[in-house]
């Protein structure tokens, strides 16, 4: 099983409407780094066990997105936000409003 960045991402968007064990597994797998073996231990359960616990709750979470769509938008929005920033960037000095900087960073504090 590959390590998916995206899974995450995901995990931190979606990881509290996940059971505890699914959580936590999918904590330790993507987030912490922990083997299989390093889970299953910790958790006191078979590998296979970690597999079921990872497979179940890849398939939520990527069912909430699907649904949801909150991290595909957060993406977007910083992109966004990325964008204004180096339009703003390139502008002379003079041209620059601080009052838009003050509200790009105001939005950028809140998502």
């Amino acid at each position: 099983m590959a390590k998916d960045l995206r899974m995450g991402i995901l995990l931190d968007f979606y990881g509290g409407l996940l059971t505890d064990k699914q959580s936590l597994a999918l904590d330790s797998y993507y987030n912490q780094d922990l083997s299989l073996a390093e889970i299953a231990e910790e958790m006191g359960i078979s590998r296979q066990g970690v597999m079921a616990f990872l497979r179940q709750g890849e398939k939520h979470l990527c069912t909430f997105e699907e649904k949801l769509g909150l991290a595909e938008k957060f993406g977007e929005i910083n992109a966004g936000l990325d964008k204004m920033r180096g339009i703003i960037n390139t502008m002379p000095q003079d041209d620059r409003s601080k009052e838009l900087l003050l509200l790009i960073e105001t939005v950028s504090g809140i998502i």
